[in-house]
């Protein structure tokens, strides 16, 4: 061959090589993380029906699907990392779920909150051991925002008896600029720090826009929804001045749902008095209530606090309770037989810490004490995304209301509640209204005399189940044989790592 074309093919392949280098090295570097000295408005986009990558919500039910679990996992690793540089965050404010119903079944948007819960996990909260300032604690959890602002409430859900302006989260409908209103207050409060918001891109989008213009920042913000993989953080100097920083972390997570390593221990059902209650109409004195709903099944577990001390909390569960949410997939197999829906409270409402609207809670240091309940539906959320099943929220009554019980029984057991004859449900519930609830159900049969043996719900029991069973008839059993086997004294206290 030509020496002088052996020159040129070897000078055509080096240009080549540089040119595959600079495309390579083309994507622009991850940003610094944010400085502490700021005051920094960090946004995370979680995903809709109407904006998402591919695969991550399942267009059913709305929810996200393993492998959108397995992005949002990974995500509050990136966001914890490389986005605050391994600080605590300051606040954490989510959608308020109801404020977005989605597909013909009005289903609530629950997928905010899975995006930044194992974020919330990733950081710590120092609250005292009960209302009276007892022994401050620092647990590896941080309560996430996610109440209604004082106004107009969505469709079907219940008037709060108070409303908690240090626990609003995001309206979804922006009622009367409640949005920017939260986020504009944070501005003027001028504390630095981390301030994470999660919502979908059309609550982001009007939040960036609003609040851009409302401060005069003049920021060129992104004009269309790009991938759930960015991060958008309004940076806001001592002086005022305000930048726009973008990340992306150009996560590609599998479709598989996620693997716990190592896997939790197990462990045999102790923690309760064993009972099975059995009600059949006519016998004993018991009559069948009117209107009761047959061919039911409620299995009900509790929240996964896993609470490093009793009455410590913020209403978010610890990085233990975050091991049990995310095995509960797998602890409930072939023990909860085909559940066909789950439900939980509405993550709105809100309460003293440990107890809704009781004395014994938990008080911050600056003397925060009541925190959005986003504990039980948080618990049951992995099992709902793994089974591909529906979401929905109890939301018509109010679980401050004095007889709470009655309406719980009646939402779930009677038909003009909920409707759930010929169901299968899995409820996720906070563990003190649980026996009053099937209480309340065994006196509408005149057998309350049958109550299960321990008055309260042990405060250390995260692990069992209680099986509530209507046959054709409407005649009762209820019994707590099942647990979800889990250990939780060998449950680490930070969170599995994604």
């Amino acid at each position: 061959m030509n020496k002088g074309i052996v020159v040129r093919l070897l000078f055509l392949v080096f240009a080549l090589t540089l040119l595959a280098g600079c495309a390579g090295s083309s994507a622009p570097p991850t940003p610094a993380p944010l400085s502490a000295d700021n005051l920094n408005l960090i946004f995370v986009v979680s995903e809709d029906l109407a904006y998402q990558a591919p695969g991550d919500v399942n267009p059913t039910t709305a929810n996200l699907t393993n492998q959108g679990l397995q992005r949002s996992l990974s995500m509050a690793t990136f966001l914890q990392q490389k986005v605050l540089g391994t600080n605590n965050v300051t606040g954490i404010y989510a959608l308020e779920p109801m404020t977005h119903l989605q597909t013909a079944s009005n289903y609530p948007d629950m997928v905010a909150l899975e995006t930044i819960q194992q974020f919330a996990m990733l950081n710590q909260i120092t609250l005292s051991s009960d209302s009276q300032g007892g022994t401050p604690y620092t647990g590896q959890s941080y309560p996430i925002n996610a109440s209604y602002a004082s106004g107009p409430l969505p469709s079907g859900v219940a008037v709060p008896p108070q409303f908690c302006p240090n626990c609003q989260g995001l309206d979804f409908r922006d009622q009367n600029g409640d949005n920017e209103a939260l986020v504009t207050g944070i501005v003027k409060a001028n504390v630095p720090g981390f301030y994470v918001f999660s919502a979908p891109w059309e609550t982001t989008r009007s939040l960036l826009a609003n609040i851009n213009k409302l401060e005069h920042y003049n920021l060129a913000l992104p004009a269309s929804y790009i991938s759930p993989n960015f991060i958008y953080a309004i940076s806001i100097t001592p002086s005022g001045r305000a930048h726009l920083v973008t990340y992306d972390s150009h996560l590609t997570p599998p479709s598989t749902y996620p693997v716990l390593s190592p896997p939790p221990a197990s462990a045999p059902c102790t923690a309760q008095t064993p009972f099975s209650i059995t009600v059949t109409g006519g016998q004993g004195g018991a009559v069948i209530p009117a209107g009761i709903n047959t061919n039911e099944t409620l299995y009900i577990i509790r929240h996964a606090d896993a609470h490093p001390r009793t009455y410590w909390d913020d209403n978010n569960y610890v990085g233990a309770g975050q091991w049990r949410a995310l095995d509960l997939p797998n602890a409930l197999l072939g023990k909860v037989v085909s559940p066909n829906q789950v439900y939980s409270n509405d993550p709105a409402q809100f309460g003293q810490g440990s107890v809704l609207y009781s004395s014994d809670g938990s008080v911050s240091p600056s003397g925060d004490h009541y925190w959005s309940s986003v504990a039980p539906p948080l618990t049951a959320a992995p099992y709902a995304i793994a089974n591909n099943l529906p979401y929905n929220l109890v939301t018509s009554f109010d679980l401050s209301d004095s007889n709470v019980a009655q309406e719980t029984s009646t939402f779930f057991f009677f038909i003009n509640g909920g409707q759930f004859s010929n169901q299968t449900v899995l409820l996720a519930w906070s563990f003190q209204f649980i026996q009053p609830t099937i209480l309340a159900l065994l006196t509408s049969y005149n057998a309350a005399q049958q109550a299960p043996p321990s008055g309260v719900w042990p405060p250390t029991d995260y692990d069992t189940i209680w099986t509530v069973k209507l046959d054709a008839h409407g005649n009762l059993t209820v019994n707590n044989g099942m647990c979800e086997g889990i250990n939780s004294a060998a449950l680490p206290a930070t969170p599995p790592q994604f």
